[in-house]
């Protein structure tokens, strides 16, 4: 079976898994080799695109609203979430009029919360995947993730919303501007709050949650929306990793995790595997013949025992990558491995070979 197989009807692929194993460049990658080698449009969404990887794309300024990018054949379009941008939009959505929205927008506390908090990134990337798929402009939308156990945030991010608007924290922050008999109530403890935080800072507080209050039936109702577009059948998930132990460590426990949410695995994607010629047993019958040959010169002997110790020292890494492989293999979720690929990505033309990779590689 190959990756491909696992996300033939997909319509959103979500990659996810630790930092530093090369996420983002998969999702670039599988989203050209599809968009080339099909009639497929398809959009790749990063969180931060190395430049190089970029610069391959023939598009230095990758921004919120997606842009194509020129090729020879097939369909592609790349975008990288603003944050500020996207939250900007969302006010001006679900606002009940513009006034309020240029209100929220002014809002010092909106500002701060929206520029400055990693946790307000959570949700607006999930609306903001969820604003793509409702244009119906692209056959498949491939999603880049933050790293691990953010990215569990991001998956959470629309209950929470939810849980926010419902929560009694908010119902006691807005009330006083609400009841004469409530501001009595609570007049004790707006008192130390004003001590504590300033009477302009806590008059933001009160506006800003009033006025999003405003928007509660239309940001609750499109909190479940979006967390709908994660359980859709189309949907898939590839948790992408390298072998060694901390990001497989991760990349399980974030399988586990969608597992659990019952959300659709489409497979591991184990990134900068060495070469299958270093882990056959070829290797090692290679190295005994080598060892055995008699040299009259030191010299020559000297080097003959550095490559035997070098070739043994790669043998055994193979060895322990693919003991890593079987291993993670011989769970519930398929496993697909690409081989190191330096250099690949220089050109778009390399970032779609790997992506061909990608997408062809044979399960373990």
């Amino acid at each position: 079976m190959k990756l491909a197989d696992t996300l033939d009807e997909a319509t959103i692929v979500i990659t996810c898994g630790p930092g530093g194993i090369g996420k983002t460049t998969s999702a670039a990658a599988l989203a050209s080799a599809i968009a080339v080698s099909s009639n497929r449009k398809v959009l790749v969404v990063t969180v931060d695109p190395a430049r190089r990887l970029a610069d391959a794309l023939g598009i230095p300024g990758i921004g919120n609203e997606p842009v194509r990018v020129p090729t020879t054949s097939g369909e592609l379009s790349v975008a990288m979430l603003d944050p500020q941008a996207s939250w900007d939009a969302l006010i001006r959505r679900q606002a009940p009029d513009s006034s309020t929205a240029d209100r929220i927008l002014r809002n010092v506390l909106y500002q701060n919360i929206t520029r400055r908090f990693v946790q307000s990134h959570d949700y607006i990337a999930m609306e903001r995947l969820y604003e793509l798929v409702q244009r119906d402009e692209w056959d498949l939308i491939v999603v880049d993730t933050p790293p691990t156990r953010n990215a569990l945030d991001f998956l959470d991010a629309p209950t929470r919303m939810a849980d926010f608007f419902s929560s009694r924290f908010l119902k006691w922050l807005i009330a006083p501007s609400r009841s004469s008999v409530t501001t009595l109530a609570a007049r004790p403890l707006m008192y130390i709050a004003d001590r504590i935080l300033g009477a302009a800072f806590l008059a933001d507080i009160t506006e800003f949650f009033l006025l999003l209050n405003s928007m509660y039936d239309g940001f609750v109702d499109r909190a479940r929306q979006v967390s709908d577009v994660l359980r859709r059948d189309s949907t898939r998930f590839v948790v992408v990793s390298t072998s060694e132990r901390i990001p497989v460590t991760e990349a399980s426990f974030f399988d586990e995790e969608l597992r659990r949410r019952d959300l659709r695995v489409a497979g591991w994607l184990v990134n900068r595997l060495l070469p299958p010629s270093l882990h056959s047993e070829t290797v090692e019958k290679e190295i005994r013949e080598l060892r055995a040959q008699q040299f009259d010169d030191v010299a020559t002997a000297r080097v003959r025992d550095l490559l035997c110790n070098v070739t043994e020292e790669w043998h055994r890494r193979a060895l322990d990558e693919m003991a890593v492989v079987m291993t993670l293999a011989s769970g519930p979720t398929p496993v697909f491995g690409v081989e190191t690929a330096e250099g690949l990505i220089d050109t778009f033309d390399g970032v779609v070979r790997l992506g061909q990779h990608i997408v062809n590689a044979e399960s373990f």
